[in-house]
C-alpha cells in the first residue's frame, strides 16, 4: 500500500472538508461489513505501519450471513471473546459514493498485531495468491459477469411476506430486451451512470432470460482490482435499487422452474506487456500456457467447489440440461462447458470459467479460479481432455459434480492443493465455516416438506 503521507486520496479527504469517511471490509460470505469514520479517526487509520489501522471486531469472521455466530471455529468465537482485529485500509480502493453525498470511501483488509495478512481475510486469500503468481512472473486480469433478479420489494415488504413470494420487476422470458429496459430506466440508467461514478465500470448491461433479471459485465482490470469492483457492484445495485423500491437478488437460484445466476469469472495471464495466453499458431489460438492453465482448472477446480459455490442454494443451479455446467469440461467457444476458451485477437484470447454463481465471495472465487490454473502452470499440465462440442457431446464419461455444500467441503477440507495455495489456516476455517451452513439446513423446516408430508403422512 503507497504511504498516506503522499498518498493524493488522504490529501483529497482532508482537503474536501468532510467530517466522515465510509470504510468497509468483506466477511466470510462477501457481504461487505462497513462504518463511518470520523475525519480524525480516518487521518489516524491511515499512517503508515505500525501507527495506522484501526479495530474492527472479528466477529465478521466469527458468524454467518445473518449474524448467527459460529460454533465449531478456532481462529474467532465465543472462546477468544470476539476482540477486535487490526483494519488496515487500501488507500488504492479510494472512491467517492454518488449516492451518498459524494462520501469518500475505502475499502479494507485485515492484518495481524505485525502487520502480516491475517489468514482468513477473504482479501488477504486473493492477495495470497496473486502473490504467488507474480512470483511466477504472471498478472492475472480478469473480469465478472454478474446476473441477478429483481424484485419489486423493500426489506419491509419482503419481511411482511415472511420470504414467500416475491414480486417480479418485469414479468415474462425477455433477454436482451430494449422495451423492458425501458420498463425501469431509472434504475437500468442509474446502474451503468452510479456505477461509473464510484469506479466500477460497466462494459455492458442488459436484460436476460427470466422475469426481472439483467446482467451485467464489469470491464477488464487486474484481478484484485476486478475483485473490489465485483463485491462494490453487488453491494452498490442493492443500495442504487433502494431510491426505486426495487430489490436484487444474487441468490443463485430462487425458483426451481426459472435460470440461476450466474457469476462468470473470465481470466488470462500478462508479463504487463503481452496476454500470455494468445498464440496464432496455437491449437485454437492457445499458446502452450493457456493450455497448462485449463488443464489445470480441469484437473483441481473441484476441489475448491465451495469457494465458487458456497451456498446450500448454490447447488440448486446445478441442473441438468440448464445453462449452468454440472461437469470440468472444457469447449470452444461453448456456453455449455464449465471452462469455455474464446480464441479472439492478441488482446483478447481468454478463458471463461463458467462454474461460480452470482451468491460468489468475488474475493474467493476468484482466488480459486486463479489457484487452480497456475497450479497447472507450475506443473506444466498437459490439456489431454478433448473439447466437448454442442451441449455435453464427449462429456459422457466425466463425473458431475457433486450436489450439496458437504460433499464439496469435504473434498476442499482434504484437498493438498487448496491447502498449498491458501493455507491450513483458511482451509479449516472456510470448510468449518460451510459445514456450519449445511448444518442450519439441516435444522430448517421447508415449505416444500410442508406441502408434502403436512397432511397425508
Amino acid at each position: 500500500m503507497a504511504s498516506s503521507k503522499q498518498h493524493p486520496a488522504v490529501a483529497a479527504v482532508a482537503k474536501s472538508g468532510g467530517g466522515k469517511v465510509k470504510v468497509a471490509v468483506s466477511d466470510i460470505d462477501g457481504i461487505l461489513r462497513g462504518k463511518y469514520l470520523h475525519i480524525d479517526k480516518f487521518m489516524g487509520a491511515v499512517q503508515p505501519y505500525p501507527a495506522g489501522g484501526f479495530g474492527f471486531c472479528d466477529v465478521v469472521f466469527g458468524w454467518d450471513a445473518h449474524d448467527n455466530c459460529y460454533d465449531n471455529t478456532s481462529v474467532t468465537g465465543w472462546q477468544h471473546g470476539f476482540p477486535d482485529a487490526l483494519a488496515r485500509l487500501d488507500l488504492n480502493t479510494a472512491r467517492n459514493v454518488p449516492w451518498d453525498n459524494k462520501v469518500p470511501f475505502f475499502l479494507g483488509e485485515f492484518v495481524n498485531a505485525d502487520g502480516s495478512p491475517y489468514a482468513v481475510c477473504p482479501r488477504q486469500t486473493l492477495k495470497r495468491v496473486l502473490a504467488r503468481a507474480h512470483k511466477m512472473g504472471f498478472t492475472p486480469m480478469t473480469g465478472m459477469e454478474f446476473e441477478w433478479f429483481n424484485f419489486k420489494e423493500t426489506p419491509q415488504s419482503w419481511a411482511d411476506k415472511k420470504g414467500v413470494g416475491p414480486t417480479s420487476l418485469t414479468p415474462g422470458m425477455f433477454g436482451y430486451s430494449l422495451l423492458r429496459m425501458a420498463d425501469n430506466g431509472g434504475f437500468f440508467n442509474a446502474l451503468m451512470d452510479d456505477m461509473q461514478a464510484f469506479g466500477v465500470p460497466i462494459e455492458g448491461l442488459h436484460t436476460e432470460t427470466g422475469p426481472g433479471v439483467y446482467e451485467a459485465a464489469i470491464a477488464f482490470s487486474e484481478a484484485l482490482e476486478q475483485a473490489d469492483r465485483a463485491i462494490l457492484f453487488k453491494t452498490g445495485a442493492r443500495e442504487i435499487g433502494k431510491r426505486y423500491d426495487i430489490m436484487p437478488s444474487f441468490m443463485a437460484k430462487w425458483n426451481q422452474h426459472l435460470p440461476g445466476c450466474s457469476g462468470h469469472i473470465h481470466q488470462s495471464l500478462s508479463d504487463g506487456k503481452n496476454n500470455l495466453f494468445a498464440d496464432a499458431k496455437g491449437r485454437h489460438g492457445m499458446s502452450k500456457m493457456f493450455e497448462s492453465y485449463l488443464a489445470g482448472q480441469v484437473a483441481c477446480l473441484m476441489e475448491f467447489a465451495p469457494m465458487f459455490w458456497p451456498t446450500i442454494n448454490s447447488y440448486k443451479r446445478l441442473v441438468d440440461g440448464f445453462w449452468a455446467p454440472v461437469k470440468p469440461t472444457w469447449g470452444v467457444d461453448n456456453r455449455t462447458a464449465s471452462f469455455r476458451v474464446i480464441a479472439g485477437s492478441p488482446k483478447s484470447t481468454r478463458l471463461e470459467t463458467r462454474c461460480p454463481g452470482a451468491d460468489v465471495n468475488p474475493y474467493l472465487a476468484m482466488a480459486a479460479v486463479i489457484a487452480a490454473g497456475l497450479d497447472g502452470v507450475e506443473k506444466g499440465l498437459k490439456l489431454t481432455a478433448p473439447p466437448i462440442i454442442g451441449t455435453n457431446q464427449g462429456a459422457e464419461n466425466i463425473p458431475r459434480a457433486p450436489r450439496t455444500l458437504i460433499e464439496t467441503t469435504r473434498n476442499f477440507r482434504e484437498s493438498k492443493i487448496a491447502r498449498d495455495w491458501l493455507g491450513d489456516t483458511f482451509v479449516d476455517h472456510f470448510a468449518a465455516t460451510r459445514e456450519w451452513e449445511w448444518r442450519q439446513w439441516l435444522d430448517g423446516v421447508t415449505d416444500w416438506e410442508l406441502k408434502r408430508y403436512f397432511e397425508i403422512i
